[in-house]
This record gives C-alpha cells, structure tokens and sequence, in this order.
C-alpha cells in the first residue's frame, strides 16, 4: 500500500519550518521529505525528527541558484567540482538524518551541443551513484514540465529510463511527479505500470494548479489505489500547494494516513 510523506517545503508553511515536523505528525504522517534543507543547521532538523518520531524518506541534491531559475547541475558542463561537492554535502546530511534516497534535478540544458552536455550528465549522475551506493542510498532523477520549466533536460519518463539505462547502476532510479508527467505526457496509470519496476519514489499533486486530491483534472486517488493494486508500497510525497490551511487540504487522505 502507497504510504503518504508530507513535503514541508509546501505543507505546513502556516507555521516556521522547524515547526511543521511537529504539526505533520499530529495530522498522521509517518514520514516527511524536503525540497532543500541546506540553510537549516543540521542538529536542527536532527532533533525534530527524533522528538516527532518522522522518517525523512527523500531531499533534493543542491540545485544551484534556485532564485535565478538554475534547476540542477548535473548536466552543465564546467560545474562538475561544484556538483560532486553538493552530493557530498546531500550525501553527510542523508546519512546524519537516516534519508535513503535523494533526488537529483538535471538543470537547464546550456546550448552547448548535445553531446558534451549528455557526456556531462552521464559522468556526474555515475559519480553520484557511485558515492551514493557505497552508504546504501538510491538517487533519483525526475522529469520536469517544460512549460514551467524551460529548456530543463528532461520532461518525459521515456527519456528518463534512457539515462538510468545510460549509467547502468542499479540505485540510480525515478522520481515519478504525477504533477508534471500529467503536463508533459498523460497516460499516467499505463505508465506507472510499465516503469514501476524503475521507479524509486513518487509526488503527487494536481493539475492544473498544483493543489491537493480533489481539486483538479486528475483522479489521484484513484491513482493512487491502482497504486495499491500493483503493488506498490513506497513513499507518495505530497508535493502541493493547498487550497485554504493544509489540514483543511487533508480530507482526501483520511484513509491513506490512516
């Protein structure tokens, strides 16, 4: 059975960070995942999840310049140093907070050619794989729309196992966003299906304006239980921007937090 994660990177922002851990676990989360938590100090968030009893199950490689649109470094050649120092700072804080799987952002393909920048990204998601592996933890890559994400590497899953079967390491998987795969491609239920196998863990929220279950042009709970009938027992991050206060978002996950 999918089992729900609360992102309070958009959850719980009624409150200060380091209170939403708290605030997450009274509504009935077990686990909780986290877009960039490199500005929190690391005892911090140490202390919260020992105090709430929360799993942290998933956080972002550092991406860049988050506020001059950069999304990922991975496949921007030059930035290589800069890139393998961020997944050994996500890789420190992973292991310090007990999180298994990260999650890489790709970045905004430069028009550099097509090949050094492909020859970029393989080198560096190897390398990440590679460190990551050698502590037990899973990378994740994840398709982006490019409607609100322009020029970023990938969008499509197709893509997506393209370059996990690139690398060839077998902790190198996808992070599956039925969010942006609704925008970029649809046929989300028969894709699930097709790539469970590949994927390491998945967001929901939905379209088209990222908000909770319900309110939108996708049935996501009943996604979620074909879900459960394929078997799938991961983390399901909620990674949307709620409608009114976050508990009052919650009513659709009643069942699942249950």
């Amino acid at each position: 059975m999918p089992r729900l994660a609360a992102n309070l990177s958009l959850l719980f922002t009624e409150q200060a960070f380091l209170d939403r851990f708290a605030l997450a676990a009274q509504a009935g989360f077990k686990a909780v995942e986290v877009r960039f938590p490199y500005d929190v100090p690391a005892a911090a968030i140490r202390e919260r999840l020992d105090a709430t009893g929360l799993e942290m199950v998933l956080f972002n490689l550092p991406a860049g310049d988050w506020d001059k649109s950069e999304r990922g470094l991975a496949c921007l050649p030059g930035r290589e140093d800069e890139f393998r120092q961020g997944v050994t700072q996500a890789l420190d804080l992973a292991e310090a907070w007990g999180v298994r799987q990260l999650n890489c952002l790709l970045g905004i393909a430069p028009p550099t050619g097509h090949r050094s920048v492909r020859e970029t990204l393989i080198a560096n998601l190897s390398h990440a794989a590679e460190a990551a592996a050698h502590r037990g933890i899973t990378i994740l890559v994840e398709p982006l729309n490019s409607h609100e994400n322009p020029g970023y590497y990938l969008s499509r899953t197709r893509q997506a196992i393209e370059i996990l079967d690139d690398v060839g390491l077998g902790n190198l998987k996808l992070l599956y966003d039925v969010y942006h795969q609704q925008v970029s491609e649809g046929d989300l239920a028969r894709t699930l299906e097709k790539y469970l196998a590949r994927i390491g863990h998945i967001q929901i929220a939905c379209p088209p304006h990222r908000s909770q279950p319900g309110t939108g042009e996708v049935d996501i709970a009943w996604l979620l239980g074909h879900l459960d009938r394929l078997g799938y027992d991961g983390w399901v991050g909620c990674e949307y921007t709620p409608q009114g206060t976050t508990l009052e978002s919650l009513g659709w996950a009643k069942a699942w937090l249950a």
